[in-house]
């Protein structure tokens, strides 16, 4: 039951504290939209999405008057193009992506996910041609978001998948070149992706799910790190104590929200994502909380103890608060959306090594990381595939979102502006791992998948 002091408390947290709703994102399955004819297909997904989402923007709009909580983002995610590509083997895939495109400018969201593939064990019909599609469609449409999951737990790792995305990345980036390389921040790589996901890019809507759902995701790295700041001189589980309540707190808004859309939607509940994601916001950043726990910066030894504390506490607090809680659920640890990972990387406190090792203890992976323009595709892969296997090996999500800065070197900046930031181009490792990329197949599931 609400009182006085939770309602002032919240208000603060929304005023001082950067605290939002980052996203409800509408899930949309578009099974019945399959056609062997294309444009057939494309017409039926525009209705589809249209009839489902068309008061999507203004039910948050509503919500955001009726509660005063800034909701930042109202996206959707559909079924797997791939699968929808299958019935159509001779046609152009980017259709699909412009139809996805013509149904965003009407629903009037920010971004819409799923023009995805899923081929850990191997590809089937519509999945390469999907993929090879990828670097055009990304590059044709403004709010399209593109994913792959390339392995898992259960199957192990499609390697001949991981080669193919270190070349759609790099082509990804070069055809968008002279817009500061946006469409590899519009592609996520995967191992273990999950169905409910209401973060972009990596948002689609999964066969298991229902037909239409709402899903929210909220955001409060603010207020973490103010929680934080009172406690200077706690213990660790005293911290933890501190992480879970303020988690709670947090995740019982975003279970208001959702609740509400869902009904004013008249579509069921899915998911409170309560993953911390920072914005470039002052304030707003996981790497400031990690250092308000006593790190002097960043990526210095003991980050990825901190990070493991901070995302144990945040879920466990979150799954006190709401029986809905699913997606990614953890602390997000994207560099140029981060202001305090940027200051870090500038400073090389922070290398792509550090954050590989933070991955194995947080939500998602290497997220919005710049790298030299000249990089190669089988690097690209080769990062791919560590990252992949940190998620098959921990039973977890992880991803890469890496976006080659054409045309710039180390140390240089590449400037997204908005929500996505900005990013220091980060040093690679220079060694070859194109030998071992190009043998191609599948590295095995490991013991522990066999739990039947």
């Amino acid at each position: 039951m609400l009182n006085s002091f939770d309602i002032l408390e919240t208000i603060r947290m929304i005023q001082e504290e950067c605290l939002d709703i980052r996203t409800i994102t509408m899930g949309i399955s578009l099974l019945d939209c399959i056609d062997p004819d294309i444009d057939k297909a494309c017409e039926k997904v525009y209705n589809k999405i249209t009839s489902k989402a068309a008061h999507l923007v203004e039910v948050g709009e509503q919500i955001e008057k009726e509660y005063g909580i800034p909701i930042v983002n109202k996206r959707i995610s559909v079924t797997p193009i791939a699968m929808l590509a299958a019935a159509c083997p001779n046609e152009n895939p980017v259709k699909f992506a412009l139809a996805l495109q013509r149904a965003a400018d009407t629903c009037r969201v920010n971004f819409l996910g799923g023009y995805s593939a899923l081929v850990h064990k191997g590809f089937s019909a519509g999945d390469l041609a999907l993929i090879k599609s990828i670097p055009e469609a990304l590059s044709v449409t403004q709010n399209v978001c593109s994913s792959v999951n390339i392995g898992s737990t259960r199957s192990g790792i499609n390697m001949d998948a991981a080669k193919i995305m270190g070349e759609v990345v790099l082509e990804s980036a070069k055809i968008t070149a002279n817009r500061q390389c946006i469409g590899p921040a519009k592609l996520v790589v995967f191992c273990n992706a999950v169905e409910d996901n209401p973060f972009m890019a990596g948002a689609f809507h999964g066969v298991g799910e229902p037909d239409c759902e709402i899903h929210v995701g909220v955001s409060g790295p603010g207020v973490v790190r103010a929680a934080v700041a009172k406690y200077p001189d706690a213990t660790i589980d005293e911290l933890a104590d501190v992480i879970k309540k303020t988690a709670f707190k947090i995740t019982r808004m975003g279970q208001l929200v959702g609740a509400r859309a869902s009904k004013m939607l008249n579509v069921p509940f899915g998911i409170v994502d309560l993953s911390l994601a920072p914005t470039p916001a002052v304030g707003d950043s996981v790497a400031h909380i990690l250092e308000g726990m006593g790190l002097e910066q960043c990526g210095t030894h003991g980050t990825t103890a901190c990070l493991a504390l901070l995302n144990d506490a945040v879920k466990k607090g979150g799954v006190m608060a709401s029986s809905n809680v699913g997606g990614l659920s953890g602390a997000f640890i994207p560099v140029s959306e981060d202001q305090g990972m940027i200051d870090a990387a500038k400073a090389g406190t922070l290398t792509l090594e550090k954050l590989e090792a933070m991955t194995a203890v947080c939500s998602v992976g290497l997220d919005m990381i710049v790298v030299p323009g000249d990089i190669t595709p089988e690097t690209i892969s080769a990062i791919i595939a560590d990252e992949a296997a940190i998620g098959m090996v921990n039973n977890k999500t992880t991803a890469v979102r890496l976006i080659p800065a054409i045309g710039l070197k180390q140390g240089e900046m590449l400037e997204f502006g908005g929500l996505l930031g900005s990013g220091p181009v980060m040093p690679i490792n220079r060694k070859s791992p194109a030998k071992f990329i190009s043998r191609g197949g599948r590295i095995p599931a490991p013991m522990h998948s066999i739990k039947n």
